[in-house]
């Protein structure tokens, strides 16, 4: 039975078969629904020909979603003790989220960020209540410094995101790269004291699962799309091509991103932070996947007001840049030899290639993804030496 109230202190490292708790799966599932409403509106802003205005919206919408999904899981990790408080404090992390989520058709649509930063800031002091409590319930003079610092970073940049609301339009992308860069650098400055304790198989089992989450997203809502376009527009031949390569390029998705065991980069926070910090490009770019496959339904029953090429592209480049991202993060640490090198940059390279292939594109794409799989598993096959990897 959950106690109400137990001491906040710091989870061993070395706890042996740690898992996702069913408070963080259901966090995930909650997070995914702000994720979709990004993506949907993603689609809707590249349909009508506004990509530069669209794309920048969907970075900054995305990034206050992944970065407080991200802080929550590295405390989480660190100090879970499942109380009523913890449970009630994360639930409230969970209505912040919803909130953003609520406020991205405005962020979108009027730029107008208000509600997106209410829900943001919800989530924000949620976590700096958190750590004022870890930091009350330490004994170690350094870990409580680390706590606070988290605590007085938390808040301090979210003081400095109102910026974002207040601005002129013109000026909201360098306030948005300048309070990037100091978000990023709060856990920098906070851990000098000491490092947090985080767990690195739960830290990879977290990641992994949200990256399943946010692949099954893309899935669901490319199925609706094309349910759609065959219901209204009886365009069964335009869609299959797309909905066969999609399909392809999710399954390999898949596959590339858990052929190798992410934990085991997992060795310091240095590392930690780099591996952490690279998945916004991977989560973004997997959700920007759906939203890519959308579009290309909608252009294809000429619904989208942009040509061929531009909604191929909306699949190609964010499935490049999943495949190049996975690889650079941790996939490279595992292959053995120039050949396994070499097969994921350029995959990347051939699918951005398959953009000019008309309507195949997608499917291009897919069967390139699809062979890139064959080819990392045919080359780990033939070679005695790899361990556990590569595609």
């Amino acid at each position: 039975m959950t106690q109400p109230f137990l001491p906040l202190t710091a989870r061993s490292r070395e706890e042996s078969h740690r898992a996702a708790t069913p408070l963080e799966l259901f966090f995930d599932l909650c997070f995914v629904v702000a994720v979709a409403q990004a993506g949907a509106e993603l689609v809707h802003a590249v349909a009508e020909n506004h990509t530069g205005e669209g794309i920048l919206n969907y970075a900054m919408v995305f990034f206050a979603i992944w970065w407080a999904w991200m802080n929550f899981t590295w405390f989480a990790s660190a100090y879970d003790n499942d109380d009523v408080i913890y449970r009630v404090v994360t639930l409230v992390q969970i209505a912040g989220v919803l909130v953003l989520a609520a406020g991205v058709s405005r962020a979108f649509q009027d730029h107008d960020f208000l509600v997106v930063y209410i829900g943001y800031a919800i989530m924000r002091l949620a976590l700096a209540f958190q750590w004022l409590r870890a930091a009350h319930h330490a004994t170690d003079p350094a870990e409580r410094t680390m706590c606070r610092r988290y605590a007085g970073g938390v808040v301090a940049v979210q003081i400095g995101w109102l910026a974002l609301v207040l601005a002129p339009e013109p000026a909201r992308g360098w306030i948005f790269l300048v309070m990037v860069l100091a978000e990023l650098a709060v856990p920098v400055y906070a851990e000098k004291p000491a490092p947090s304790a985080w767990h690195p198989h739960h830290i990879a089992e977290r990641y992994g699962l949200f990256t399943i989450i946010v692949l099954g997203e893309t899935v669901a809502a490319a199925t609706v799309a094309v349910k759609s376009g065959i219901a209204e527009n009886d365009a069964l031949g335009e869609l299959l091509p797309i909905a066969v390569g999609g399909l392809l390029l999710v399954f390999a998705a898949w596959w590339i991103y858990f052929v190798v065991p992410a934990h085991s980069r997992l060795t310091s926070s240095r590392q930690g932070f780099l591996w952490g910090y690279g998945h916004y490009v991977i989560f973004a770019s997997a959700a920007a996947v759906g939203a890519g496959l959308e579009i290309a339904v909608e252009q294809s029953v000429g619904e989208a007001h942009i040509s061929t090429t531009s909604a191929s592209a909306a699949v190609t480049i964010p499935s490049a840049v999943f495949l190049f991202s996975v690889w650079l993060l941790h996939a490279r640490y595992f292959k053995i030899g120039i050949a396994q090198q070499l097969v994921l940059p350029v995959a990347s390279l051939a699918i951005l290639l398959c953009t000019f292939a008309g309507r195949w594109a997608v499917l291009a794409a897919g069967l390139v993804a699809a062979a890139t799989v064959a080819t990392g598993v045919t080359l780990t096959a033939r070679n005695p030496a790899s361990r556990e990897t590569p595609t």
